[in-house]
């Protein structure tokens, strides 16, 4: 068992069961429902592997939903027909090292009864990156072709596969069993892959991001004539329903695939010992670079089908084969340029630019180095040479830095943003570094305004993403917020533009003037300030009540005032974080023009807080796990409504806990000072009683 498994408690356990199984389940459909994976394989098998180590320890936990017991994903939302599977689809067990391969043999022999000498035979060919097909022929007759779906149910593909040349309509040779399915994988070699995109480029179609995605989107279509028209191949790994099986090996029944006419691994081997398999393997991953097609490791299979017979499957795949799975790909490249993205955080993002190298059947052109450590800790500067590594579609890292000791000065990191020139710092306890520059950012002013008009902030109905957009591109919105109560002068021409009606029109503008007296908690939330959530933004207003008193509270804490300090300081849920950020945004000069522009436009009067009295009121409420039919934000407003106190950890003086999904050391807390304990339906209910 891993060392921190033996520290996990049942419930802890049966929590991260819980995510595994949802966050498991979203990457399947990713990958197989619709074809565009966003972790790498690598990523996706740690998942697993964490959920099978916590299913091991705990066997009497494993969830009814549970991704052992899984393969693939249901094709519900598919537009092509449905197939259920006579025999179904398994999917296989990975290794990942040489030991693991050695303890299946081992678990092989033992479950046989196998001495350490007696003869055990394997089959070895390469595990190709494509989709997995299974091919059923009635009297020598292709009838019928399915995807594996969720290994029981697949899509209808019949139509397509006629396309794909590998795959005979009519089995070669005679003497064919009445009911046979070869099963196989459906790829596209890389060389076809790299000239399908370039034709896609020219046409303005979508790029596929590796050869398997453009094998399973082109398969995968309700219309065969773009399948016929995308270079695909098949080739045959193995078998389901057959009415007679034509051998007693898989070696045999292999050949005799072949035979009827379909392509086999040119690397399938038979080999007699795990030495053998290990060699096979490491011959295979030395040929990978050289191969026309992506493949992701090799798989083994005992030879013997009757040994196969007995040993059975567990619940998602075959005791009898294994996946030995290959790291993650590397390549060597020169970083031309390192440039610095601002995302809408105002997180400024450094991406290393390459000389194009190929990766995994990729060409790698951007490389994510993270933040400013990073980039320290390689000691990367542009015309280095570098090893990066690509494991599958994601961006790119780097892993090493070849050139480190050339005598070329350090990349220095911006200390202001590229966009908007505002100061960008990181803060105390951070690596990200992040403009200050707030609402007048280009970069972050989409974003900040979106925000600012949402339901939980100033909640302006009609001025949505889009409208935001359209007025952000004619330029009526490029001084902040401010802009917003100003629109109203540009009626005219706006009125006539697609969508816009003199009724929308003075829809919205109506919309906005409503808010010309928002409340200040609202506003001070809209502005986006770091660390500035919603509860807390009622708390400094609870103390403050007008929005110049809190400005100038915050100038003075920043300027070294231990009075104002200490008066910030001593707010219930008032941090060092929270009040260095609020320095921060009154210390830039951008920040205090949009303040002042803002607040010559409307007017929030002093804030009161109205309460209602309630079951809770005047209680200490903690708020621990998921809550799914509302933010934790909302939740602690609620409670503020209702008279209580929010509070962030379980104490002697917590008289309530709300315990959602994954509550963890909150909720023990809780048990050991025997507190009440409630869910959020629960809540709900008091909430509800309230009015």
């Amino acid at each position: 068992m891993p060392a921190d498994l033996a520290n996990l408690s049942e419930a802890e356990a049966a929590n991260e069961l819980m995510r595994l199984a949802k966050a498991i389940a979203h990457h399947n459909r990713l990958y197989h429902a619709k074809d565009a994976p966003e972790i790498t394989d690598q990523e996706f098998d740690a998942l697993v592997r964490r959920n099978a180590a916590i299913e091991a320890a705990y066997p009497h936990l494993v969830r009814a939903d549970s991704p052992s017991k899984g393969v693939g994903f249901e094709i519900s939302a598919s537009p092509l027909s449905k197939v259920t599977h006579e025999v179904r689809m398994m999917s296989l067990d990975n290794a990942f090292a040489a030991e693991e391969v050695e303890e299946w043999v081992a678990r092989v022999r033992r479950f046989l009864a196998l001495a350490e000498d007696a003869p055990l035979g394997f089959t070895a060919e390469d595990k190709i990156d494509g989709l997995s097909c299974s091919l059923r022929y009635e009297h020598g007759k292709l009838v019928q072709a399915a995807t594996r779906g969720d290994g029981q149910v697949g899509e209808n593909v019949t139509a397509n596969v006629q396309h794909i040349a590998d795959i005979p309509q009519q089995l070669h040779g005679s003497g064919h069993p009445d009911v046979f399915e070869v099963r196989g994988e459906v790829y596209m070699e890389k060389q076809a892959f790299t000239a399908l995109n370039a034709a896609q480029s020219e046409h303005g179609g979508k790029l596929f991001a590796n050869p398997r995605n453009a094998a399973a989107g082109s398969l995968r279509q309700k219309d065969a004539s773009v399948t016929a028209a995308r270079p695909l191949r098949f080739w045959a790994h193995g078998w389901g329903a057959a009415s007679a099986v034509p051998g007693d090996t898989q070696f045999e029944v292999m050949q005799q695939i072949s035979h009827w006419g379909f392509p086999l691994s040119r690397l399938f081997q038979r080999v007699e010992s795990v030495a053998g398999l290990l060699d096979h393997y490491r011959s295979i991953g030395e040929a990978r670079e050289g191969l026309p097609y992506e493949i992701d490791g090799v798989v083994y299979k005992v030879d013997r089908l009757d040994y196969q017979q007995r040993l059975g499957f567990v619940a998602k795949a075959p005791r009898w084969a294994l996946a030995h799975k290959f790291p993650a790909e590397r390549a060597e490249t020169t970083l031309e340029a390192i440039d610095i993205q601002v995302g809408r955080t105002g997180k400024l993002t450094p991406v290393g630019r390459l000389a194009p190298v190929l990766v995994g059947g990729v060409t790698v052109t951007n490389v994510t180095l993270h933040n400013r450590d990073e980039i320290a800790r390689l000691g990367v500067r542009p015309g280095d040479r570098i090893v990066v590594q690509r494991a599958g579609d994601v961006i790119p890292q780097v892993v090493d830095n070849l050139t480190r000791d050339a005598d070329r000065p350090a990349f220095e990191f911006p200390d202001h943003c590229p966009v908007c020139g505002s100061e960008a710092v990181a803060e105390e306890g951070e690596v990200d570094v992040r403009c200050q520059g707030g609402l007048i950012c280009h970069a972050q002013q989409f974003e900040r305004l979106r925000h600012f008009v949402s339901r939980g902030a100033l909640d302006i109905e009609g001025l949505g993403e889009k409208s935001i957009a359209e007025f952000m591109e004619l330029g009526w919105l490029a001084n902040g917020p401010g802009d917003i109560f100003r629109l109203h002068t540009h009626r005219d021409e706006l009125i006539g533009r697609d969508g816009w009606q003199e009724k929308s029109v003075d829809n919205l503008f109506a919309a906005i003037e409503a808010k010309r007296s928002p409340d200040a908690a609202r506003l001070l939330f809209g502005l986006g300030i770091r660390h500035v959530g919603a509860v807390t933004a009622r708390d400094l207003m609870k103390r403050f009540h007008e929005l110049p008193l809190l400005r100038e509270m915050a100038e003075q804490a920043r300027d070294g005032d231990e009075t104002a300090q200490n008066e910030l300081a001593s707010i219930d849920g008032i941090g060092p974080a929270v009040i260095e950020a609020l320095g921060d945004f009154f210390h830039e000069d951008h920040n205090k023009k949009v303040w002042d522009d803002l607040l010559s436009e409307v007017s929030p009067p002093p804030y009161v807080v109205e309460t209602q009295a309630s079951a809770v009121s005047g209680k200490t409420v903690v708020f621990t796990g998921k809550l799914e039919t509302m933010s934790r934000d909302e939740a602690k407003a609620q409670a503020e409504r209702l008279g209580a106190k929010s509070a962030g950890s379980v104490s002697a003086k917590t008289d309530l806990v709300v315990a959602g999904p994954g509550a963890g050391s909150k909720l023990k807390k809780a048990a050991e000072l025997g507190i009440e304990v409630i869910d959020e339906a629960a809540w709900a209910e008091i909430v509800a009683a309230a009015g």
